[in-house]
């Protein structure tokens, strides 16, 4: 048994019993799998209904069917952990931990201990996928930067097997500390941050280095919680000299996406039950863009039922068994609004002006900040600040691809702001 299987089941999480569940429910054939998806459904939605009061009191109709039950937005949990918990959960009785709020909207949020360590079951199986799982972990998350938290973290590192980063500081001299770490340590694989990984690799490969002959023991880059773009992959593919695998996953609710050794992005149909939904909360059609809504089939201390994660993206079926996610545009919250009344995904934006702005070979981070309809700033890293026929080029791209008459400004810093998880925004509108 490892260091993170024996750290579960010292603090009480059913990790043997959850990968038992977990086998037995990859086991089920996929003509059966569809009865299984919603026998469990109504299964927590009817424990729910019983026995948590505040999901009682949310839904109010006697009578339903699954299309009839509401969609949950985080707002609608900006209430006490306690409030929300089911009967005879107690706050000692439970996980409980919080979202990093990237959204601007961070909440307390519970799982009972087999939901927990089912999560962890999934975790283990799609990251053995690769043989990666307890593996030596080089890890680029934000950290508490003092106090009990960030004690608790580093504990977790440590039976978690990885070194952990600081994220808040990507100098090229942190960088260079970096590397040295690397020199001496063999490090398995790479997890972490997106912006912040390839703000790393874009530094080796300037320096015409890569980062497999620092550490030969390398061998796969594990990416998550912002967006990852094609050309965002081949940085770090040339950079590091590994394949990457793309992650998506929740917090509150479990890993929801994971590519397989085919560069697959496979959904989790086993613990979850993921929606795409319209405007009006009713199913697009397969493969159509959408609100990405979740339902988590084994929480029965907190109610997590048709849940609206704030993404959109978009999933194809495979079969009963089976599904794809096949695109992720980001926060549903960052959209483009212009003069116009056009509408567009913010990340959209972000991905002109990057792409744009990467052809001077100057830029290592950039962040988008719509200020009002037609007024954008945008602000970068860089060792030398834009030229102004450089701005005048994305600029004019921009309003291109956009429309005219956007006024358009460019702010060299030496840091962009991050989150407190040391997460980047990168859209953000300030429209109301």
């Amino acid at each position: 048994m490892n260091l993170i299987d024996l750290s579960l089941k010292l603090n009480g999480f059913p990790i043997n019993k959850a990968e038992r569940k977990l086998k037995q429910i990859e086991g089920i054939q996929a003509e059966k799998y569809e009865e299984f998806i919603n026998n469990q459904k109504l299964a927590i939605v009817n424990f729910h209904l019983k026995n948590n009061n505040f999901y009682r009191e949310i839904v109010k109709l006697k009578t339903h069917n699954w299309e009839s039950l509401p969609v949950l937005e985080k707002k609608d949990l900006q209430i006490s952990l306690q409030q929300r918990l089911s009967d005879n959960f107690t706050l000692d009785r439970i996980f409980k931990n919080k979202t990093s709020g990237s959204s601007g909207n961070p909440f307390y949020f519970a799982k009972d201990k087999f939901s927990h360590a089912l999560t962890w079951a999934v975790i283990k199986n799609r990251f053995n996928w690769h043989q990666l799982y307890g593996k030596k972990q080089a890890r680029f998350y934000g950290i508490p930067q003092n106090g009990f938290d960030r004690k608790k973290e580093l504990l977790k590192d440590f039976f978690s097997n990885r070194y952990r980063f600081d994220v808040f500081d990507v100098s090229h001299s942190a960088i260079e500390r970096w590397l040295k770490k690397f020199e001496s340590s063999k490090f398995v694989y790479l997890n972490g941050y997106t912006s912040v990984l390839v703000v790393f690799a874009k530094y080796l490969i300037s320096q015409k280095k890569l980062l497999k002959d620092i550490c030969p023991t390398l061998q796969a880059c594990v990416v998550t919680s912002e967006m990852l773009f094609k050309s965002d992959r081949t940085i770090l593919e040339k950079g590091f000299g590994v394949k990457v695998i793309n992650e998506y996953g929740a917090s509150e609710l479990d890993l929801i996406a994971f590519e397989d050794a085919n560069g697959n992005w496979i959904l989790n149909t086993s613990t979850l039950y993921v929606e795409v939904l319209n405007d009006l909360n009713k199913p697009v059609k397969d493969g159509e863009i959408g609100d990405i809504v979740i339902t988590s089939l084994f929480n029965k201390a907190h109610p997590f039922i048709r849940y609206k994660i704030g993404d959109r993206g978009a999933i194809k079926k495979v079969d009963s068994k089976k599904y794809l996610l096949e695109k992720l545009e980001g926060r549903n919250e960052d959209i483009i609004k212009l003069p116009s009344g056009k509408v567009s995904p913010g990340l959209t934006f972000y991905y002109i002006t990057k792409s744009v702005m990467e052809d001077s070979g100057k830029i290592r981070e950039i962040k988008v900040i719509q200020n009002r309809l037609d007024n954008f700033t945008i602000e970068y890293i860089s060792d030398m600040k834009l030229t102004k026929s450089e701005e005048i080029k994305i600029t004019d791209a921009l309003i291109k691809y956009l429309e005219p008459d956007l006024d358009i400004n460019f702010v060299k810093l030496e840091k962009l702001k991050r989150s407190k998880s040391g997460k980047l925004k990168q859209f953000t509108s300030l429209i109301k």
